[in-house]
């Protein structure tokens, strides 16, 4: 057993494009902060990034914790699954989750224009995901999630043969409530998903609190959540991420900067 100070993957930025190295540092970026913020579940659920130029995409290896992902620890796999760039890990040999694969493979495969897809399994956003009222538009943040897209539980995701519902489901919404499992998000860019995850789950926690409280919820007018669901879309803001983005860099830096790495 490796302890924490014997354990140090070596870089792969000389064996990687300055576009691909820029992506995996990102997506190691975002892996910590979905840590930070207690979005994580241990060694499970993934967040993937499209590697620009190619039909590959980078994942996290399935047996590190989220808070140790570096931009040298993620795995570059192709849309079948192979592995095209791995790490030499010390001491073990760890390889992709075949759950992540089918989820993120089946959306950045059918959709070119998302970058970035992330799954997790959150105590609010679980709780959510049973509800047969799904996530109700009882607040700002969540009517940004007002049209959020739905996908029926059907067992643990193995079979290459949901990948077509998984995408068909999604359609054109940038979040899906997986019933009786998860949330998902995903977006042109690691900080516009990143964004919608933190929301959403803000979103889920707030609805299971307000119920908590055994009281009748106020029930905003259709017509002012459509409104205010307009509000949050591409045509009328500017996208999601651009501004908080360097300023959680900045965080994380201050916390480890070890995720560049």
């Amino acid at each position: 057993m490796l302890d924490a100070a014997e354990y140090r993957i070596p870089s792969m930025r000389h064996r990687v494009s300055p576009e691909e190295w820029q992506a995996r540092i990102d997506l190691a970026a975002c892996y910590r902060l979905v840590d930070l913020y207690h979005m994580s579940d241990l060694i499970a659920n993934h967040v993937s990034v499209r590697v620009p130029g190619e039909d590959t995409f980078l994942i996290n290896p399935y047996g590190m914790l989220y808070e140790e992902i570096s931009a040298s620890s993620l795995i570059k796999i192709d849309y079948d699954g192979n592995v095209v760039l791995k790490p030499d890990f010390p001491g073990t040999d760890y390889g992709v989750n075949r759950a992540g694969f089918v989820i993120h493979s089946a959306i950045h495969k059918a959709k070119h224009d998302i970058a970035c897809v992330a799954h997790t399994h959150t105590w609010p956003g679980m709780a959510v995901s049973t509800l047969e009222c799904g996530l109700l538009p009882n607040t700002q943040t969540s009517m940004r999630f007002a049209k959020i897209s739905y996908h029926d539980f059907s067992g643990v995701v193995l079979d290459l043969s949901e990948q077509e519902r998984l995408v068909r489901d999604l359609g054109d919404n940038n979040a899906m409530i997986l019933r009786n499992h998860g949330l998902l998000t995903v977006g042109n860019t690691i900080p516009e998903c990143f964004n919608a995850l933190h929301r959403l789950e803000l979103s889920c926690k707030t609805q299971i609190a307000a119920m908590s409280c055994n009281s009748p919820m106020i029930k905003v007018p259709d017509d002012v959540v459509e409104k205010t669901w307009l509000n949050y879309q591409p045509q009328t803001r500017r996208p999601f991420g651009v501004l908080d983005w360097p300023a959680l860099l900045r965080k994380l830096d201050r916390i480890d900067p070890s995720y560049r790495d």
